[in-house]
């Protein structure tokens, strides 16, 4: 028997845990397509942490995931945290510690400095420490959380629930010692599986064919963790294959000056322009182009989507096709000769700008620069 529809029903109330989640933290949160410079963001006192921070929800992300500043006044630490979402941490500025621990007898500490990046195993306590007296340390944080508390919708159980995941993390004392495991991916890009990166500036990375401009690239499989992350570096004079993903590709330039042109199919672009410290997340299925016109290789860490061990399937990539491979083929990359030619006259346009030198004579065939 079919229920009877009151006269006047109560009108259903749509909940957004996460976001209700955020009201009560009480600190900034930034929307946007990008951020001009993480190490000059406005934070404020948040006590769940014990330092200052703010949130940052591009649009990019889609929901999916998101991001925060968090700052740990000079000599000082943050209050003992754990959660039910995967954190993985870029360090901005300073140098510091950390100690991770399931068993308060077994804690595992390994220091940081800027640079760094690694992630805090699922659910494990963790605490960290600035480790210079004179001045704040500051990192960046990319997590899963709008996810898992829209999932459970409910905080207190995302905070405080007491499973060990030690298939994770046992306490192994050489957790974070930043060796790792060389693999190769099931599409043949290098990929280490680590838990702790020390120098993001500095790894030696490995030839990327596929993006086209010379390129070069390392993936990370952190902490067993759905999410990964990327690094990649190309040369001066030269700009990268459009192509499109899924949403919540967290891109932090760490080195040069350029710009990124991001659009929907047959849709106007838009331009963001960028410097080390930008950030910039490029919405879901948008189309985008990354081009280095200033006076030295343009280097940049992707805090995203995508393990290739742990495969979370197209709901959240979002993906129509491998994002290396031909649009023509399957893919969803915009190899040379199909790009609109007005984007490659723009870029020569900006080098001359900026008295520097187009390099892509060899790869696009209305380049008007000598060889």
């Amino acid at each position: 028997m079919a229920a009877t529809a009151p006269d006047n029903p109560e009108v259903m109330q749509k909940v957004n845990t996460y976001q209700e989640y955020q009201r009560g933290e009480g600190i900034p949160v930034i929307g946007g397509f990008a951020v001009e410079d993480l190490h000059a963001v406005e934070l404020a006192p948040w006590a769940r942490r014990g330092g200052r921070g703010t949130f940052i929800n591009l649009d990019g992300t889609g929901g999916t995931n998101d991001a925060y500043v968090c700052e740990i006044p000079p000599g000082g630490a943050l209050t003992p945290q754990r959660q039910l979402y995967e954190e993985m941490i870029y360090v901005l500025d300073g140098a510091g510690s950390t100690q991770v621990w399931y068993d308060e007898r077994k804690k595992v500490s390994f220091e940081w400095r800027q640079g760094s990046l690694f992630a805090i195993p699922l659910n494990a306590w963790h605490r960290h420490f600035n480790g210079r007296g004179d001045q704040p340390a500051r990192f960046l944080a990319v997590t899963n959380a709008p996810v898992v508390m829209n999932l459970f919708h409910n905080v207190d159980f995302v905070f405080n629930t007491p499973f060990t995941f030690d298939d994770r993390f046992a306490g192994q004392e050489n957790y974070f010692d930043g060796q790792g495991k060389f693999m190769r991916a099931y599409n043949g890009r290098a990929t280490l599986e680590t838990n702790f990166v020390p120098d993001t500036h500095n790894i030696e990375l490995q030839a990327l064919a596929a993006r086209g401009a010379g390129g070069r690239n390392i993936s990370f499989e952190l902490a067993h963790q759905t999410m990964a992350a990327h690094i990649s570096e190309f040369p001066v004079g030269t700009y990268k294959k459009g192509h499109q993903h899924g949403p919540g590709a967290h891109v932090i330039i760490l080195s040069g000056k350029g710009y990124s042109l991001l659009w929907p199919e047959g849709q106007e672009r838009r331009r963001c322009d960028w410097r080390p410290g930008t950030l910039v997340v490029p919405p879901n299925m948008w189309f985008h182009q990354h081009f280095n016109s200033g006076p030295e290789p343009a280097r940049y860490l992707a805090l995203r989507w995508g393990s290739r061990r742990y495969d979370m399937g197209g709901a959240i990539r979002g993906e129509t096709g491998d994002s290396h491979v031909d649009r023509k083929q399957g893919g969803a990359q915009i190899e040379y000769p199909d790009e609109d030619p007005e984007i490659h006259r723009l870029f020569e346009a900006e080098l001359a700008r900026n008295g520097a030198q187009c390099r892509m004579k060899s790869m696009v065939a209305w380049c008007t620069a000598p060889e």
